[in-house]
């Protein structure tokens, strides 16, 4: 392809065949716009790692052209790699002024703030980015602010959904403007990328009317405290929840960090509404009776030290479950935290309070389209080409066989995966050479340090346990003068086992007797593989031996 043709490459680094770390790349000869800059939070099988985000290599090569960083909304998988990427590069981000709020609160936690340009982009506005030109069309989703992107590209125009739903009755004005879309669909779209969360369900995702009508029901039939979980970004659930105990006459108070940070904010911004009357600090709840209380707490995808853990387990320092308490979970359940939302909800109902989650009645409506709603995106953009994104493999899949539905052919309905390139030109459709993109993992303030040898240790130390054995030997002689010590840690329990650890000992000393003196590092891995051999044979176990060999 010749460098001075008029192309426009797509590559995603994130977000295509897994729900999170959202991050797509914009490429022409000269320009590069990143969209969205997700993090993804960890399967159980990764170990003590913080968080999972994607591998920036290929835009660090490409610093000098990247022109903007673009923002769709302020979920985590759309903006929370960002203080992993801003250290390198030097680029404006553009979003929201809701968005860029949550941005400066945790760039602020790193210290990055001060280094950095952002830029509020507002409804409909148009900006020219490098070689590429963002119009930002209003979207519909679960949280407040957030943008659908119609992109004016050299080689065509190019609309990418964001995360959204279309609420045919929205409150407060949080709509998705179709017709935006379409206006801007008019001359003819390249390329539609949209959301494929919700493939999976039929008809259209509830709508906020809906859910604040049923959460109506619950305050009219609460005898007691109402306790509410939700995503702490959920701004407009929080103002149904603040619109309904000045309602019923219940002051609300709240516990939990996360969600204390940004209830302030959005009140101080304007985003939120709340009477002072409303408002009740928590050390004044005793004031009250039980029947005017609401409680906000984190906690809603049971994260350990959240205020509902905390409450459910008793470990609460100023609260404690009440028999007739009603808990709302107002919020999905993630896949991967079942578990865990499920040992809070038991734990719950032991100490006496009913809970109510989403599996048990509407009150929480999913902030993707369902299938409908993508038909009406497809239908209103008309694109010639298709790429789904936003999805697990099987979503993009299926939406694909939607889009085909609509009108696409099959053969522009791609799926694409994590660091496939495809360019655009008037030659038409190249797919490039793959870039790597494994996903690099946190953990603490190590970035990319833990790997697949780390973490299969630390699956063996879960599951297998920890074997170490101690030889103190002098450096003069060679002597054994101490030891051999076994210590077991997740192992064995030794007073059951000790006759085990006592062959074992038995057998490193045969080892020692065979190995000449001076050869440490040889006495190390015989003492290991002997002692290996024997757990496997013995116990059918396979511990991490680690010998200790002290000089004196």
């Amino acid at each position: 392809m010749d460098l001075d043709e008029n192309f426009v490459r797509l590559t995603p680094l994130g977000g295509l065949g897994q729900i999170g770390k959202n991050c797509i790349l914009l490429e022409t000869n000269d320009s590069m716009v990143m969209i969205d800059c997700g993090l993804m939070f960890p399967e159980d099988s990764l170990l003590g790692v913080d968080v999972v985000i994607p591998r920036f290599d290929y835009v660090i090569k490409n610093k000098h052209k990247l022109k903007g960083i673009v923002l769709t909304h302020g979920h985590e998988d759309h903006i929370g790699a960002l203080p992993w990427l801003m250290p390198y590069v030097d680029a404006p981000i553009f979003g929201s002024r809701f968005t860029l709020q949550l941005v400066t609160n945790k760039l602020t936690e790193f210290n990055l703030i001060d280094y950095i340009e952002m830029n509020v982009v507002t409804d409909n506005q148009r900006l020219k980015i490098g070689d590429f030109t963002f119009n930002f069309f209003p979207v519909c989703h679960s949280v407040i602010e957030g943008f659908g992107l119609g992109i004016e590209t050299p080689a065509g125009r190019i609309v990418h959904s964001g995360d959204f739903k279309i609420d045919q009755e929205p409150l407060d004005g949080h709509f998705t403007d179709m017709d935006a879309f379409a206006r801007f669909s008019e001359p003819g779209v390249l390329l539609l990328m949209s959301d494929s969360t919700n493939v999976e369900r039929d008809g259209y995702a509830l709508t906020e009317r809906e859910i604040m009508s049923s959460l109506r029901v619950f305050f009219e039939e609460a005898q007691g405290r109402i306790l509410v979980t939700l995503f702490s970004s959920h701004i407009q659930r929080m103002q149904e929840f603040f619109d309904l105990a000045k309602e019923f006459g219940r002051k609300v108070t709240i516990s939990g960090r996360s969600l204390a940070r940004n209830i302030e904010m959005a009140m101080e911004e304007g985003f939120l509404r709340v009477d002072d009357d409303t408002y009740c600090p928590l050390e004044d709840i005793s004031l009250y009776k039980d029947s005017e209380i609401v409680m906000l707490l984190t906690g809603s995808q049971g994260e350990p030290l959240s205020a509902l853990t905390r409450l459910a387990l008793g470990e609460h320092k100023q609260l404690k479950v009440k028999k007739g308490d009603l808990v709302l979970m107002s919020s999905r359940i993630i896949p991967g935290n079942t578990k865990a939302i499920t040992k809070v909800i038991n734990n719950l109902y032991r100490l006496g309070a009913e809970v109510i989650y989403e599996k048990v009645r509407a009150i929480h409506a999913s902030g993707h389209a369902h299938r409908e709603e993508l038909k009406a995106m497809l239908k209103a953009v008309s694109p010639r080409f298709f790429v789904p994104v936003h999805g697990e493999y099987r979503h993009l899949f299926k939406h694909a066989k939607l889009a085909q539905e609509c009108g696409v052919a099959p053969e522009r309905s791609i799926v694409l995966e994590n660091g496939n390139p495809l360019t655009f030109s008037a030659r038409g459709l190249k797919f490039e050479e793959s870039i790597p993109v494994q996903s690099i993992l946190v953990d603490g303030k190590g970035v990319g340090d833990v790997g697949y040898t780390v973490l299969k240790e630390r699956h063996i130390l879960g599951g297998e346990g920890l074997v170490i054995v101690v030889m103190v030997i002098s450096e003069e002689t060679g002597d054994l003068l101490i030891g051999p010590r076994i210590l077991s840690r997740g192992f064995i329990f030794e007073q059951h086992y000790d006759h085990v650890l006592e062959d074992a000992k038995c057998l490193v000393l045969d080892v020692f007797e065979d190995i000449p003196p001076g050869a440490s590092k040889k006495l190390e891995e015989k003492a290991r593989s002997t002692l290996r051999r024997f757990f496997r044979k013995i116990l059918d176990r396979d511990p991490i031996v680690i010998p200790l060999i002290i000089k004196v």
